[in-house]
């Protein structure tokens, strides 16, 4: 979205500020690693140094250990992370103008960029990075990792966070990565865009087209990104190619997905919606984003009476270092450790500021009163001294667009 913010917003209550404050501190001393640029995915310990304890070795990583994508080690959304950064960080400069905020987005561009070209090989959107040597990645990543990449670089494109030699950069990678999904992502390849060593995903998680009803616009929304930020007519033929049966794919949804599917379906249709030039596909788009809006509000009512359920202690509860976790080391196939109870409680973090987030991303975006109660509770009773979910950074996402909006 672009636009000043709304200046006839009323007034943010000092407590709710006071909270976010605490929550972008937060993010950026104990989530965000100096040594990649990246955002890692939750605390095991509150012990300021030994927050990240648990992340692999290069040794580890460098052996796909304990499995190809990083799961349950701390490394596996660093994009996601990223491109979730990114774009609060375009929208809280639309609210704030405070200049420091170019340097934040440019370390947040810096790690990115990290993560697309480290291996060396061209379009991979790699997890994450491992800090000790700065390098070695895990060589399968996913779509869901691509559409926050792609989403939070094109956001950061249009934004006046990013000089022109940045755009420059910018568009390179665009390039890059929609040029691996035209030279993997077809029918003889079963759509797969290919782990870093050039095999298919054997998760099914890296297939961008033949998809469910969420992902169907993710691969068009890419070369409409690229075709955005370059201008290459190459990418509109793509984009074109595929978008109509998106669009049509994407209207029906499974209501029971989880609110990571609906934001990133959200997303993918974000930016649909804003470059699509044929008016009767951009209203038919605008319907779908609206429906999904309609599904968030459920799932942000489902994941408040979950976190009411839980005590202050276990919402304070401490991710595990995954190598001590028990009973996954003899696993048949594919080995990735089990958090047990944690896994609910990084979850809800989570999702409260992914269902949020949803309906604020439609043309004109707003929330309900009812919503916006919900969400500044959530805020409000949250200790981000003593939380140890990635999902705070979507609670300061939801914050600042709605600022942006003037909704809260």
């Amino acid at each position: 979205m672009s636009g000043p913010v709304n200046a006839g917003a009323p007034p943010v209550s000092r407590e709710l500020e006071e909270k976010m404050d605490q929550a972008w501190e937060v993010s950026w001393n104990r989530f965000y690693h100096k040594d990649v640029e990246t955002f890692m995915d939750y605390l095991s310990s509150y012990e300021p140094g030994k927050e990240q304890a648990h992340l692999p070795t290069a040794e580890e990583v460098g052996r796909q250990y304990p499995n190809p994508c990083g799961y349950s080690t701390g490394m596996e959304d660093g994009m996601i992370l990223g491109g979730a950064m990114l774009s609060l960080l375009c929208d809280r400069f639309a609210v704030t103008g405070e200049e420091s905020l170019r340097e934040d987005a440019a370390k947040v561009f810096s790690g990115m960029r990290r993560c697309v070209t480290v291996h060396g090989v061209p379009g991979f959107v790699a997890r994450n990075v491992c800090p000790e040597d700065k390098k070695s990645v895990y060589i399968n990543s996913s779509r869901d990792q691509y559409t926050h990449f792609v989403h939070g670089l094109w956001q950061y494109y249009r934004s006046p966070l990013a000089d022109e030699a940045t755009k420059e950069e910018v568009r390179g990678i665009m390039a890059a990565v929609a040029e691996r999904m035209i030279k993997f992502v077809t029918p003889e390849n079963d759509y797969d865009f290919c782990r870093a060593d050039g095999e298919r995903c054997p998760l099914r998680i890296c297939r961008m087209w033949d998809v469910q009803a969420h992902e169907a616009a993710r691969l068009p929304m890419i070369y409409a990104a690229a075709w955005d930020t370059t201008r290459n007519e190459r990418y509109r033929t793509e984009w074109r190619k595929y978008v109509v049966e998106a669009v049509k794919q994407s209207a029906t949804p499974d209501k029971h997905k989880p609110a990571y599917a609906f934001l990133q379906m959200q997303i993918s249709l974000e930016v649909l919606h804003e470059l699509e030039p044929e008016k009767s596909l951009k209203a038919e788009i605008g319907k779908t984003m609206k429906h999904v809006s309609s599904l968030a509000e459920g799932r942000l009512d489902y994941t408040v009476k979950g976190i009411a359920k839980k005590s202050p202690e276990e919402m304070r509860m401490l991710g595990p270092d995954w190598r001590l976790v028990k009973a996954w080391k003899n696993q048949k196939g594919y080995k990735n450790p089990q958090w047990g109870a944690y896994r609910e409680i990084w979850h809800l973090t989570r999702e409260a500021g992914e269902s949020a987030l949803i309906p604020l991303l439609v043309e004109g975006g707003k929330i309900t009163p009812e919503q916006r109660q919900l969400f500044s509770g959530v805020v409000l009773q949250t200790d981000y001294l003593h939380n140890s979910s990635c999902g705070i950074i979507y609670h300061l996402a939801t914050y600042w667009k709605a600022r942006r909006l003037g909704m809260l």
